[in-house]
This record gives structure tokens, C-alpha cells and sequence, in this order.
């Protein structure tokens, strides 16, 4: 594995020295604190900055309503330490504000080591909660473009379509194949990845509840489940039949229109065509002419539900 740098780390890195300088600027006790609050907040996109934040201001504020009931009110010990996090961490549960309960844990041991409650005190930890979670969602309003990524996404996954097709045509045609098939496995691949990617730019943008990237590529894995039914029932037709070529003909011109524009209505058009020339076509003479054109049709209803999924999405 090679060493890298991404840009998370380095937010990170600043903020926590940032966190760190200005706790120590105002001479907070604990003020290294600041840091480890920093470290805890940055998150890989601004939506999850900002709930992680949130999650752990409260939790902090919580921890010390619950330190001063019971430290103050039964005594400094281990043991009340662990009797009050027995009910803490239920509680930061119910509230669904565990994610701060690391945080909270250390405002806690700082007030256990004062040994006393005090508003100076209070002030303080508050403080250190102010400087170490707004200055990690200050450095997490910087977040990258993802628009390359996911366009190459969007190029290779287009790529390994037409890849599938064109097989697909050079089996119709021949009845034989020499591909391994390795484009399926690493198509389901990169339309897991894409899409993951996809929604962390949804949440990069606070208004935002879904993006073209996002459509796009949940559209092309509808479409690929339909590919994945296709192929053994391509590779299932045994006979030869003039219908054939022309699903073959047909699929190759589509795959040369595999792009992120919307020509689906016109295919659409083209395929219903193909059907009404079938059905205009004599009746097969044995039972396995019967079962090919039955196959192929079966072949082309599939397409027709490739097509009608990507008439559904919205061009960029």
C-alpha cells in the first residue's frame, strides 16, 4: 500500500493545530483537549461534519449536568465515574447523541481531576467544546470537487456497457465467444464505488437530497441487473433464425449510443418497429425455431425495460 496524504488528513492536521493555538491563546486548562475534539468532527463530507458536531456538543454539554449531580452530589470516586456512565451512555443513546460519548467521557475526567464544579470550571470545558467543534466544521467547508471521479466512473462503466453488447452481438451472430466475462464483475464494482462516491457529494451540499451523478448511476444499475438476466438467455438460444441478426443488428447500433445523453425514446421507437416485423414473420416450422424466436423475444422485452429505465433519467 502506498503512502498517501489525502486532503481529510490534512484538514485534520490544521485544524487540530488551529484548535490547539487558539485554546492555548486563551490559556484554557486542558487546552490539548481542543485538539482531540478537532480530530473527532472531520468527517469525510460537510452533512456528516456538521451531525458529528452536533452529536458531540451535546453529549459534552450533557456530561456535565451529569458530572455535577454525581460528583457533586455523591463524591469524587472510580466508582461513581462508572456508575454515572452506566446511565450516561443509555441515555446519550436515547437522545441519539452516542457518537459524542468519547468526547463527553474526557470532559468528564477533566472535571473528576479538578475535583470540584465550579462556573469557571464549566466555562472552561465549554470553551474547549466551542474551539475544538467549530473549528473542525470551519475547516470541513472546504470539501474538493468530486465531478472528476465521478465522470471517470461514468466513463469506464460506459465503457464495459458497450464492452457487454458487443459481445452479446458477436454470439447472436456466431454463435460463439471467447470472452471471459470480466467486465460484469468489475462493472458491479464501479457502480458500487460510483454510487458511494455519488452520495457523498449529495452531502457535501446541505440543500441538496440528490444529485444528476447520483440518478445517473442508480439508473445504470437497474439497467445492468437487466444485462446480468440478459446473457444466459442470450447464451441459451441453440437455434439458428433469421430474428437473430436483427436483435443483433439492433443491439450493436445501441451500443454505439452508450453515453450519459437520453436517445432511449428513439430506440424505443426502433425496438417496437423490430416487434411489429416479428410478428409479421411466418410461423416457425420446427420446435426449436419456436423456442429461438420465443428466446428472443423474451431478449428484446428485457431491452425494452433497459430503454424505458434510461428514458427516465434527466440529462445533465
Amino acid at each position: 500500500m502506498k503512502f498517501k496524504i489525502g486532503y481529510r488528513t490534512t484538514k485534520t492536521a490544521i485544524g487540530t493545530a488551529a484548535a490547539i493555538m487558539i485554546a492555548q491563546f486563551f490559556n484554557l486548562n486542558y487546552f490539548p483537549s481542543a485538539g482531540i475534539l478537532t480530530i473527532l468532527c472531520v468527517q469525510n463530507s460537510k452533512k456528516k461534519s456538521l451531525q458529528s458536531a452536533s452529536a458531540r456538543f451535546f453529549a459534552c454539554l450533557l456530561a456535565i449536568v451529569f458530572s455535577l449531580i454525581f460528583f457533586e452530589g455523591i463524591t469524587y470516586h472510580p466508582i461513581v465515574i462508572g456508575l454515572m456512565l452506566l446511565l450516561f451512555i443509555p441515555t446519550t443513546v436515547m437522545l441519539k447523541i452516542n457518537e459524542g460519548v468519547v468526547t463527553s467521557s474526557v470532559i468528564i475526567l477533566h472535571i473528576y481531576s479538578e475535583q470540584n464544579v465550579t462556573a469557571g470550571i464549566v466555562l472552561n470545558e465549554i470553551a474547549l467544546i466551542v474551539i475544538g467543534i467549530g473549528t473542525a466544521l470551519v475547516v470541513n467547508l472546504y470539501m474538493p470537487s468530486l465531478d472528476t471521479k465521478l465522470k471517470q466512473y461514468q466513463k469506464e462503466i460506459e465503457q464495459n456497457f458497450r464492452k457487454i453488447f458487443e459481445e452479446i452481438v458477436a454470439y447472436l451472430r456466431t454463435s460463439e465467444s471467447q470472452w471471459v466475462g470480466k467486465e460484469i464483475t468489475e462493472t458491479a464494482r464501479l457502480i458500487e464505488e460510483a454510487k458511494s462516491l455519488a452520495f457523498r457529494d449529495v452531502e457535501n451540499h446541505f440543500l441538496r437530497t440528490e444529485n444528476y451523478y447520483y440518478h445517473y448511476f442508480k439508473t445504470r444499475e437497474k439497467q445492468f441487473e437487466i444485462i446480468e438476466r440478459v446473457l444466459p438467455l442470450v447464451t441459451s438460444i441453440e437455434s439458428v433464425v433469421e430474428q437473430r441478426y436483427m436483435i443483433a443488428d439492433f443491439l450493436e447500433e445501441l451500443s454505439l449510443c452508450i453515453h450519459p445523453g437520453n436517445t432511449a425514446q428513439l430506440f424505443l421507437i426502433k425496438l417496437r418497429q423490430l416487434q411489429e416485423e416479428f410478428k409479421g414473420a411466418s410461423l416457425p416450422q420446427t420446435r426449436g425455431e419456436f423456442e429461438a424466436r420465443a428466446q428472443l423475444y423474451q431478449l428484446m422485452r428485457e431491452i425494452e425495460q433497459y430503454l424505458i429505465i434510461k428514458k427516465s433519467l434527466k440529462v445533465e
